[in-house]
């Protein structure tokens, strides 16, 4: 019946397809941030992030405008905002992450993360993959969990570079004498660590609307 409805609803109120369309400039920031973290045409990635990132932000004001305007929704109108925001914070972390590498001109990464990188694309690959299984939660509600569950122990991983990362980079500058190499270090790896917490976030989402619908 909900199915049903949804196919009546105007195209714009059709919320999945404003999801999955959001995850897909998640998934395309993430692959690019990985790749300028390879030293890969950093400037040209990270214009590309700021383009999705500009992109993911109309979708998440249209979804919010949709939550507004529709009478039925297909779960709760609050876990739908948290949901949009949460992956929207993703998309803007890593927005933050290249206005740092482009204000200190950095276009050499340290391999850890590099790895980080890497981390972030998995992640962002999990949610496109949890997105339009939330359209039939009660028969994806195994593998929703599962996606879940994966995202956290990435993001726990990114925990242990990061912290080696930090290690490496006081170990190198210590002896240097380079303080400013360390803290454009630090921040970066700050702001990558930060990129992951954020899919933790969108993960803890999706888990609390699986617990909510089944």
């Amino acid at each position: 019946m909900l199915s049903l409805f949804r196919k009546m609803l105007p195209r714009e109120d059709r919320f999945f397809d404003m999801f999955a369309a959001h995850a897909k400039k998640v998934v395309g920031a993430a692959e690019a941030l990985s790749a300028l973290l390879d030293g890969k045409d950093v400037e040209t990635n990270c214009a590309l992030i700021v383009t999705l990132e500009d992109q993911a932000d109309n979708i998440t004001r249209d979804v919010l405008q949709a939550v507004r305007r529709s009478f039925i929704t297909p779960f709760d109108r609050g876990d739908i905002k948290d949901l949009i925001q949460s992956m929207d914070d993703a998309i803007d972390m890593m927005h933050k992450t290249v206005k740092t590498v482009r204000l200190y001109e950095q276009t050499e990464f340290d391999p850890r993360m590099q790895e980080m990188g890497r981390a972030v694309v998995e992640a962002a690959r999990l949610i496109a993959e949890a997105i339009p299984l939330l359209d039939k939660i009660g028969q994806n509600h195994q593998r929703l969990t599962q996606i879940a569950e994966e995202v956290t122990r990435v993001e726990g991983r990114s925990d242990e570079l990061h912290d080696q990362g930090l290690k490496a980079l006081y170990r190198i500058h210590r002896d240097s004498g380079n303080a400013m190499a360390y803290l454009i270090g630090t921040e970066i790896y700050g702001e990558l660590e930060k990129v992951l917490d954020r899919f933790e976030d969108v993960a803890n989402e999706i888990s609390g609307i699986v617990i909510e619908n089944v």
